[in-house]
């Protein structure tokens, strides 16, 4: 099995990771690891560079604040948006919690999710006392849009759908499920986690209304991410938490608050966290999501054949997911799993990957979860499926 080339460089692209060397590393849909130059921007922000932001008349801070908001700039255009439209998040979560606490659209009080969403995408719906529906998964486990047509009502205030799959890595058809919500009048969000690291995404093309990422699965810093929003619907919402940079006036009587994105971002910010969340986007949009999409496809084909010649392994999801295997071995936990391949050097994610209503709809406690990023080859792979001969060797 060859894995395909992303660039011709000095130093592969597999080498830019320090973290991984002599490791096979297959849970970049959790967290994907850091290539040296996204370390070396969080170095460089921490120590030589290192001010506060949107406050300071001291050049350093001016400078940290430029950087600062170039980050957002980078953010906006890694998914076709307007600068002014993002909203700095401490991840994709914040970002669903954010809108499902401060969006309305009107009385309606009832949100529509897919029964493969993670836990991110259904929480915070509840906890905002949103009554939810479930749109039923296709054979192959893609989200049944038929259904969601069926289902979708004038109550809905949002439909909610993961845009890729963290657990089965299926690919929703983002256009024609914005068109579903808008013909009742609901807003489509797009939980991205999974789409940004590893698909060319254009929110204007897809016709959304939110959507969501984090920093830390394309290959940038933890506690960072991002909710773009279309601008009107920002401008109605009001903020989500208090304090400090995102007010206009204080008075002990009264408060008056600063346009989006300001008056969503309260506090002093995950600053290094942003500089380096652009560092990662850059590096990414150095190799290309159109490279970076393929190269995953072509290891996700290899992957689910090889892993169909190993007796009793079950896959999971449609054959062309993107960027992620999940797969149940006869007779096995997935945590027994995991555990023997750690000590062949492989590392996987077993369990319920944060989505427990899917893991109850596909009938398993849990599932092994292999997951590819561009660093990815061949070679892990094939370390995959002897840690998995392994496996069943010890448990006959």
């Amino acid at each position: 099995m060859n894995a395909p080339v992303l660039l011709n460089t000095a130093l592969s692209v597999r080498d830019q990771f320090p973290a991984i060397r002599g490791w096979h590393y297959l849970d970049s849909a959790a967290t994907a690891q850091k290539p040296q130059a996204v370390i070396d921007a969080i170095a460089n922000a921490y120590g030589r560079d290192y001010a506060t932001v949107h406050r300071g008349v001291y050049e350093r801070s001016a400078a940290m604040t430029q950087s600062f908001e170039a980050a957002r700039a980078a953010a906006a255009a890694l998914i076709g948006g307007a600068e002014s439209e993002i909203v700095f998040t401490r991840g994709a979560t914040e970002a669903i919690n954010l809108v499902a606490a401060s969006f309305t659209n009107g009385t309606r009080k009832r949100v529509l999710l897919s029964a493969l969403e993670h836990h991110s995408n259904i929480v915070p719906w509840q906890l905002a006392g949103y009554a939810i529906d479930v749109c039923p998964l296709t054979d192959d486990g893609s989200i049944d849009l038929d259904a969601a047509e069926a289902l979708a009502s004038e109550q809905h205030a949002v439909v909610a759908f993961a845009h890729v799959s963290n657990v089965l890595g299926s690919i929703l058809d983002a256009k024609r499920a914005a068109a579903i919500a808008h013909k009742v009048g609901a807003k489509l969000l797009l939980d991205g986690c999974q789409a940004a690291p590893r698909l060319p995404v254009d929110v204007a093309a897809l016709g959304c209304d939110f959507y969501v990422f984090s920093a830390h699965k394309i290959y940038g810093p933890t506690g960072i991410g991002a909710l773009w929003a279309r601008a009107e619907l920002l401008d109605s919402m009001p903020p989500y938490q208090g304090g400090g940079a995102m007010i206009d006036r204080v008075t002990f009587e009264q408060t008056t608050f600063l346009p989006a994105p300001s008056r969503f971002e309260a506090g002093t910010p995950h600053i290094v966290g942003a500089i380096g969340f652009h560092a990662a986007i850059d590096w990414t949009n150095s190799i290309g999501l159109d490279a970076l999409h393929a190269h995953e496809t072509a290891l996700v084909g290899e992957a689910r054949a090889a892993l169909r010649s190993i007796p009793g392994v079950t896959l999971f999801g449609p054959e062309d997911s993107a960027g992620i295997v999940s797969f149940a071995l006869a007779g096995v936990h997935p945590h027994d799993i995991g555990t023997i391949l750690d000590d062949e050097g492989v590392a996987i994610r077993a369990g319920h990957h944060c989505a427990q209503p899917l893991m109850a709809l596909l009938g398993v406690p849990a599932t092994a979860r292999a997951s590819f990023a561009a660093h990815s080859e061949a070679s892990d792979i094939e370390a995959l499926v002897r840690g998995l001969h392994k496996v069943k060797r010890i448990f006959g």
